[in-house]
């Protein structure tokens, strides 16, 4: 069976911070919805096979309509309804992943994600099945206590800020998340940690890019504005 490459792009969050009437993956930017441009990654990307979109249920129509069929996007495959939470659309996308190969998690709310970031990615997978698109802080980061006081300062080298994608070998992470079902973990806040608390495993940090933001609040959306002003040919067409 030939091994594939497949993304899972999350676009089912409710983005509140981002303090807008309009959900952050539909907020345009540059003149096309942030999504838009997560999703025209993957499509160019040499090497992915499939798309699969996760979005809420009443969105799936507006999605294959004014996402999907009105910019061309032909690697998705599947429109799917996402969870009240951010591992449980991950675990809903994971269910519709066939055959063997690896899967990309990737969320739609960041869309500077590229090509040189996904082949970074790609050549992480294939050699530890597990990794993560991260980049070292450039901040002192505090552990607080529960009275609000620092608590602990942790050496800056050893602290990432993770990102997406975070691509898995198929089998790894499907057979981890049933578990986390079947256990009710609950507190998971990225796919990593979903194998960190089931199998125990060890997942590998990739060089991704200080770029590669997430939209969530509106002063990320005015950063995203003067990045994509430096892009010397943002995805505009494919």
């Amino acid at each position: 069976m030939t091994e594939k490459n497949i993304a899972v792009v999350l676009a089912a969050g409710q983005g509140r911070r981002m303090q807008s009437a309009v959900q952050k993956q539909y907020i345009l930017l540059s003149g096309k919805p942030v999504l838009y441009y997560s999703l025209a990654a993957f499509e160019t990307c040499s090497f992915m096979d499939e798309i699969i979109l996760v979005t809420q249920k009443d969105e799936i129509e507006y999605c294959r309509r004014e996402i999907i069929r009105k910019y061309g996007f032909r690697k998705v495959t599947k429109i799917v309804a996402g969870g009240a939470e951010r591992y449980l659309s991950v675990y809903e996308g994971l269910k519709n992943v066939d055959g063997s190969g690896y899967v990309y998690i990737h969320d739609g709310a960041r869309p500077f994600v590229n090509e040189e970031i996904l082949q970074r990615v790609q050549a992480g997978v294939e050699k530890y099945q597990a990794c993560v698109a991260a980049m070292p802080v450039k901040d002192t980061i505090k552990i607080a206590g529960e009275d609000g006081f620092a608590k602990d300062t942790p050496d800056r080298k050893h602290v990432w800020m993770i990102q997406t994608p975070q691509a898995f070998e198929i089998s790894l992470i499907k057979d981890a998340y049933q578990k986390l079902m079947e256990q009710s973990i609950d507190s998971v806040t990225d796919d990593a940690m979903v194998l960190e608390k089931t199998e125990g495993k060890k997942v590998k940090l990739i060089e991704g890019s200080y770029r590669n933001i997430k939209i969530t609040t509106p002063e990320d959306l005015d950063i995203a504005e003067i990045f994509m002003k430096k892009i010397k040919k943002p995805i505009d067409k494919f």
